[in-house]
């Protein structure tokens, strides 16, 4: 019973603030939040990509090649098919 309970308070939650920004902002959505909208998915981004290269080291083998050519596809991949 309490596995569930937890579960579907979880899911309540979740579903809460996912909506909760589409009943506060009904018809009109501010400038700071249409700025966050277009600036923070970018950083993000960026953010995860520094994380994951953090510890590549160059000095030993295989010299970060692994990570460097899984970037270059990834990056060739967007400039292809501009969509992430």
């Amino acid at each position: 019973m309490r596995p569930a309970l937890l579960v579907a308070v979880m899911s309540i939650v979740t579903i809460l603030l996912r909506f909760l920004p589409f009943w506060v902002f009904r018809g009109w959505t501010p400038a700071y939040i249409s700025y966050l909208g277009r600036v923070l998915p970018p950083a993000i981004i960026g953010m995860l990509v520094i994380y994951c290269l953090k510890d590549i080291s160059f000095a030993a083998r295989p010299f970060g090649l692994p990570e460097l050519i899984a970037g270059a596809c990834v990056v060739g991949m967007q400039a292809w098919k501009r969509n992430s």
